[in-house]
């Protein structure tokens, strides 16, 4: 039975790969021997990747312009000589805020990078992937991409489109055997995550421990999700028992049963 992990010779791009769950996803497939291009807004995160995983592929581009991703395509496979997996990770938080008073620049610019991001490097990613024999894109959603999200309605009106894409691009590529999947992310432990919880806990004027315990009330296993949970997912999907897996959605939330 052939090896789950191993990617040595594989060919992967991921976006907005230079920190948080895109590093992960990027040091999980670099460690299995894989050769890793990777794409962020952030030239320090980028040289502080660049560091950490030496031979990795890194290039400033923004997601939401067509011209930086045409710019890190035409860069990284040329550097890669071709593409086997495509991890769509790109993507930010958007405003929090009631629907009345959200500005269009903020939901626009939400859609821009979570939806928009992902078109643009799908439609990039097509030729390559069909040259692959073991071809796969795997999209980032949200648990937001199936859960209502009160306040945050941008982000989560992103992730569902995320999700539909996921679904539609499954048929579609179906003839070329490009496998298409989402993972849906919960509460993943994050520096960002400890952020919210500090800051939702000075607005209360409660300890954070009582602020992150009310926000895991509603998750089953009562914790975050450690990011390399998320990575894992990512090589199972992109390996040999991933092969004959699409279309789906993948939620690695611990249990989330609502947002709120």
């Amino acid at each position: 039975m052939e090896h789950l992990d191993d990617f040595n010779g594989c060919r992967v791009m991921v976006s907005a790969g230079a920190s948080g769950i895109g590093r992960a996803i990027a040091r999980a497939f670099h460690e299995r021997g894989a050769r890793v291009h990777v794409c962020d807004v952030s030239e320090q995160a980028l040289a502080a990747a660049g560091a950490e995983l030496p031979g990795l592929g890194v290039f400033r581009a923004d997601v939401a312009a067509e011209a930086d991703v045409d710019a890190w395509f035409a860069h990284a496979l040329a550097d890669l000589g071709g593409l086997d997996v495509l991890v769509n990770n790109a993507g930010i938080a958007g405003p929090t805020s009631a629907v009345g008073e959200l500005s269009v620049e903020d939901w626009d610019r939400t859609m821009a990078v979570n939806v928009r991001g992902q078109f643009l490097c799908v439609r990039r990613a097509l030729a390559p992937l069909r040259q692959s024999d073991r071809a796969a894109i795997i999209n980032l959603s949200s648990v937001a991409g199936r859960l209502g999200y009160p306040m945050r309605a941008p982000y989560a009106a992103s992730k569902w489109a995320v999700v539909g894409l996921t679904q539609s691009l499954a048929i579609e590529l179906g003839d070329d055997d490009i496998t298409v999947n989402a993972i849906l992310p919960g509460i993943v432990e994050s520096e960002r995550v400890n952020q919210v919880v500090a800051a939702k806990a000075g607005l209360r004027g409660i300890p954070e421990a009582d602020m992150r315990a009310e926000i895991l009330q509603h998750v089953s296993l009562h914790r975050t999700v450690p990011m390399d949970d998320i990575a894992r997912t990512a090589l199972f999907l992109a390996g040999a028992a991933g092969r004959s897996i699409t279309g789906q959605c993948m939620n690695i939330c611990a249990g989330v049963q609502t947002l709120r």
